[in-house]
């Protein structure tokens, strides 16, 4: 028995000098990286913090979880509602899919609030309708943008965008961009960018129709999730809904100020990915983008202003767009009014971390503000009206030039 044990240790210890053997090989050999999982090196996700205090990186860490957070019937959701989380329309904080597209509707131009809207909620809790579209009404269909660089957006300086606005096209290039001037949501505390009183600048939005990020939160809880905040504490609910006192009986509002101001933290310090790789076909494509008038409103880089976060403050926020309306032509068009944008107007699309959407869609990228393509070549043969030059310019380019073109655009 003595004997017997002795050689079950001596057994037992070969294999643990093996197993230890192994791990010191696959530790120290060049084939570790292709056995051993590691995370993407910083800059290569669309849900990184930028540098901050140790405050700000607490309250970024708190609203990631509550921008994680999927809301339940018990929770507060609904009654009528789009999805049940944030990340749900914005998965890993990147541009929607297809299948999260929203759709807002109005009909001659005017919200019409006794039969819903302006946003269509096409889901409801138990004992609750959901919303239809009203017959006759202007419909459009958008996908959620990404999220990450929106402090970017929000710190630009009033005048910066104002300056770059040219609606009577005075040099005479073709562009005439123009802000949205939009009316504040009265719930935005003074001092916020976006609040009033009087008009302010439109920068949030496909159609730059919201001025503030706050805004654009709290609106979001409410509208796409069914979920009240202090900020608004009414639902949003169609008259022909039912009876919400046999249906939401969580007492409003749902979720506590804290939360909301931690989410719009975490969002404000999302940095925008690194650029990929610059080879020498995307610094001709650089070019190119430039020659050919891409970047009159696909603006590079702006500078923000003073903010009292240190990542915001007086620095590059490479944007690849000048936050103003343009006239992108009948092919484009949703003729839809949205605050002063008409029909045919959008707020030109930042390219920042394009070249990252399809990381987070399962391998497949959706291009412009309905996810109609998934070809950037597409994308770019689609623009008409103010964009028309530039894309004519592209067409006729030599394939080379084309693919150099596109190489830089998907490098952002």
């Amino acid at each position: 028995m003595n004997e017997f044990i002795l050689r079950v240790i001596k057994d037992v210890s070969m294999i643990w000098r093996g197993v230890l053997l192994l791990s010191v090989v696959l530790l120290h050999s060049r084939c570790s990286d292709k056995l051993l999982t590691q995370g993407p090196p910083p800059g290569e996700t669309t849900a990184e913090p930028m540098e901050n205090p140790a405050s700000i990186m607490s309250a970024f860490a708190r609203g990631d979880e509550g921008f994680a957070r999927i809301f339940k019937v018990s929770d507060g959701l609904g009654p009528t509602f789009n999805q049940p989380s944030c990340e749900t329309c914005h998965p890993g904080d990147g541009r929607g899919t297809p299948q999260t597209t929203l759709v807002r509707f109005s009909i001659n131009g005017d919200l019409v609030p006794s039969l819903g809207g302006p946003q269509l909620q096409d889901k409801s809790i138990p004992g609750v309708s959901p919303e239809t579209v009203p017959v006759g009404a202007e419909v459009s269909v958008r996908m959620p943008p990404p999220v990450f660089g929106r402090g970017l957006v929000e710190a630009i300086p009033a005048e910066t965008i104002i300056a770059l606005a040219d609606p009577e096209d005075r040099n005479g290039d073709g562009v005439s961009g123009r802000v949205n001037w939009v009316q504040p949501a009265d719930f935005v505390p003074p001092g916020f960018v976006g609040s009033g009183p009087g008009l302010a600048i439109g920068r949030f939005g496909l159609k730059a129709n919201i001025s503030s990020l706050l805004q654009q939160v709290v609106s979001a809880y409410r509208d796409d999730m069914g979920v009240t905040s202090d900020f608004l504490a009414e639902e949003s609910i169609h008259p022909s809904a039912g009876d919400l006192a046999l249906s939401d009986r969580v007492p409003d509002p749902e979720i506590p100020t804290s939360e909301v101001l931690d989410v719009l933290m975490y969002i404000r310090t999302l940095a925008v990915p690194n650029r990929g790789e610059i080879t020498d076909q995307v610094r001709s494509g650089e070019m190119i983008f430039t020659e050919i008038g891409c970047a009159v409103c696909h603006v590079p880089s702006l500078k923000t202003g003073p903010s009292p976060i240190p990542s915001l403050n007086e620095v590059d926020a490479p944007l690849y767009s000048d936050l103003l309306l343009h006239d992108m032509g009948p092919g484009l068009a949703d003729n839809r009014a949205d605050e002063s944008a008409d029909g045919y107007e959008w707020r030109t699309a930042p390219l920042m971390g394009i070249r990252l959407a399809p990381d987070n869609l399962g391998g497949t990228a959706h291009y412009l503000h309905d996810g109609r393509t998934s070809d950037i070549r597409e994308a770019i043969s689609a623009h008409g009206g103010e964009g028309q030059r530039s894309r004519d310019r592209y067409i006729a380019l030599p394939v080379g030039d084309q693919d150099a073109l596109v190489a830089f655009v998907l490098s952002l």
